[in-house]
């Protein structure tokens, strides 16, 4: 049995150079999804992190068990703000986000109901199956602590994106290369994402 690992097989969208913004069109992708507003530090991001693994990983070995094996993708989220700085100074209690895992196309709505009916239903009931299109995106690698991305953020939104003839498209997306348990802050490595339009 074949086993799909998304990460070589759609290389580019898990990959970047630090320092540098390169753009690059994302396709329309499906995730897992589980939405919130709060901390990520705080209660309510790890128990909604603690409803989307385990369906993740029902899903995955309901499709092994079908002959379609895949790569639990790494975790993602995508991030906003009503208050426009929110990111750039900080302020996490005005931050709302979408924690995803990325799952292969042939997943489908009946798969994840599927998952679900073996998990704690307050919890699994509210992750959903979405296709986000991203369409022309920024994207870069960044390696150290999380809090250090604010200055390059700040950069992009500053420098980067008006001297390119771009605006803000959809909300920031980062993808987590590195498991924070099991990893120093200065060595982890994460995709900071702009989804972007013409001015």
């Amino acid at each position: 049995m074949t086993k799909i690992d998304l990460k070589k097989t759609d290389a580019a969208f898990y990959s970047g150079e630090k320092g540098q913004w390169a753009q690059l069109q994302i396709a329309p992708t499906q995730y897992l999804v589980i939405a919130g507003a709060s901390d990520p530090a705080g209660a309510d991001y790890a128990e909604a992190l603690a409803a989307l693994y385990p369906l993740a990983y029902g899903v995955k070995f309901a499709q092994k068990a079908q002959g379609r094996d895949f790569v639990v993708p790494p975790l993602s989220a995508i991030w906003w703000s009503d208050q426009r700085d929110a990111f750039t100074i900080g302020n996490r209690a005005m931050w709302q986000w979408r924690a995803m895992i990325r799952m292969p196309a042939f997943v489908t709505l009946d798969n994840l109901e599927a998952a679900k009916l073996s998990k704690n239903p307050d919890l699994a009931n509210q992750v959903s199956l979405i296709t986000v299109d991203e369409g022309l995106c920024l994207q870069t690698l960044h390696i150290g602590p999380y809090a250090d991305e604010a200055p390059i953020l700040a950069d992009l939104h500053d420098r980067v994106m008006p001297e390119m003839g771009l605006t803000f498209g959809s909300p920031h997306h980062e993808i987590y290369l590195s498991d924070p348990r099991r990893t120093a802050p200065e060595k982890l490595r994460k995709i900071l994402r702009q989804p972007v339009k013409s001015l």
